[in-house]
């Protein structure tokens, strides 16, 4: 008797691994949306600056706060704040992010000649070396980007009138050169010491997350089979391998430590290093 035999070839779908056995991990079926996209149906819209224009550029524009409001899925709360637009007979709703001692009836003034006061939304240019800022545009007229979340701020640091750039201490520490001309509101974001609060049970967390996208609980690698990750399998939960993967790897292996500069602990302090700035 002749026996047939069928070959069958097990190929992967190249965006998702390429030809490697194994299931797709979680962090490739994020990529594809599903149910990991994020939850926007109670949002209340995109938090922007206003459009940058002529009033602004030369000299401002007064809008009056009418409602200080809740956005799911943030920690910071918003603004409401209604200008009227200077070409037509009508007005303008912007959503702001909230600074910390605005109020509902409170007038807000944009443009270069707008005073420095809490609210106000200036060209980092103008402002004081050490002003407390948030909201800043990262590009000129992209209507802000970066603090924007809530307690947090950036401060003006020093300003070159030859280049006409602005140093700015972000958030995270880093300093950043900017134009001069980039907005940004004086203040600080509202709604710090949110993270002071100390969680206490899981169900805080699933309610927190449950507003914003499918991103808890977090299941280590570890933990896992060898089909699921790459840390996976093994009598005791151990990685079996280096953590770290260069910035090439294809994906369902790129995990753990990505590029990484370095890996351990941090030991010892911060030497405090005193540069001109």
């Amino acid at each position: 008797m002749r026996s047939s035999i069928a070959f069958f070839s097990f190929r992967r779908d190249p965006g998702l691994g390429g030809d490697s056995m194994g299931r797709v991990i979680r962090g490739q079926r994020k990529g594809r949306g599903s149910v990991f996209k994020s939850h926007t149906t109670h949002r209340k819209g995109a938090v922007k600056l206003r459009s940058l224009d002529y009033a602004e550029r030369n000299g401002y524009i007064k809008g009056v706060v009418k409602d200080i409001i809740h956005d799911p899925g943030r920690g910071a709360p918003l603004a409401k704040v209604v200008f009227r637009d200077p070409y037509r007979y009508k007005l303008r709703k912007e959503l702001f992010v909230a600074t910390e001692g605005m109020h509902t009836g409170q007038f807000i003034y944009c443009g270069k000649k707008a005073n420095l006061a809490i609210g106000n939304v200036l060209p980092v240019g103008v402002m004081p070396e050490g002003t407390v800022i948030c909201g800043v545009e990262e590009k000129l007229g992209d209507r802000g980007k970066l603090a924007k979340a809530s307690g947090n701020y950036a401060t003006v640091i020093a300003h070159n009138t030859d280049t006409n750039k602005t140093r700015v201490k972000l958030p995270s520490g880093a300093k950043k050169t900017l134009c001069s001309n980039n907005r940004a509101i004086v203040g600080i974001v509202a709604g710090g010491g949110r993270i002071d609060k100390p969680v206490l049970k899981a169900s805080r967390s699933y309610h927190k997350y449950k507003a914003k996208r499918h991103c808890w609980p977090i299941v280590r690698g570890v933990t896992m089979n060898p089909v699921d990750h790459p840390h996976g399998g093994g009598n005791h939960q151990h990685i079996g391998k280096p953590s770290t993967v260069k910035r090439g790897t294809p994906p369902g292996r790129k995990v753990g430590l990505i590029a990484a500069r370095r890996t351990g602990r941090l030991r010892g302090g911060k030497g405090v290093i005193h540069q001109e700035e």
